[in-house]
């Protein structure tokens, strides 16, 4: 009789640190205000999700992740391609607008690896205000994933 030895041991998800968001409700008004008035921007939904979905990847927010893919695929989004996000450089399964979308994102998500490049900003696929809007967005999921990747707000269970 063999032993089966690849199973993983089952790992509770960490307990909430701090509910920030019921301490600090003000804050979280706020946030969710952002939060909306982004979800509202005349970007496809379906990039919006893709570009939430990396930056949460990057940032290691779980709960994100499967927040924002879960939406991703109820707006149509397939699995193939939330399965090859993380290596949407590889493929040829995204359009140029989400290739220059999901460039931003990386860079502005690791803003400590140096600034924003003009040739990032060179290869955008959008307008101005289109820009703006996306900047926006990215900084938005950026904030919401740092709040709960410190203080695991929303774990995943």
């Amino acid at each position: 009789m063999t032993t089966n030895t690849n199973t993983a041991a089952y790992v509770p998800a960490p307990a909430v640190r701090v509910a920030a968001d019921k301490l600090a409700p003000a804050a979280m008004r706020a946030m969710s205000a952002l939060d909306k008035a982004t979800a509202e921007s005349g970007l496809e939904s379906g990039l919006k999700e893709l570009v939430r979905a990396r930056a949460s990847q990057i940032n290691g927010c779980a709960y994100c992740v499967e927040t924002h893919t879960g939406d991703a695929l109820a707006g149509g989004e397939t699995q193939r391609r939330l399965f090859l996000l993380p290596v949407w450089q590889e493929t040829g399964l995204f359009t140029a607008r989400e290739r220059a979308a999901l460039q931003l994102t990386e860079a502005v998500t690791r803003l400590s690896d140096g600034p924003v490049g003009d040739e990032v900003w060179a290869a955008a696929e959008f307008d101005e205000t289109e820009l703006a809007e996306l900047v926006w967005l990215i900084t938005t999921i950026n904030a919401w994933n740092r709040v709960n990747v410190a203080a695991h707000v929303w774990p995943v269970n």
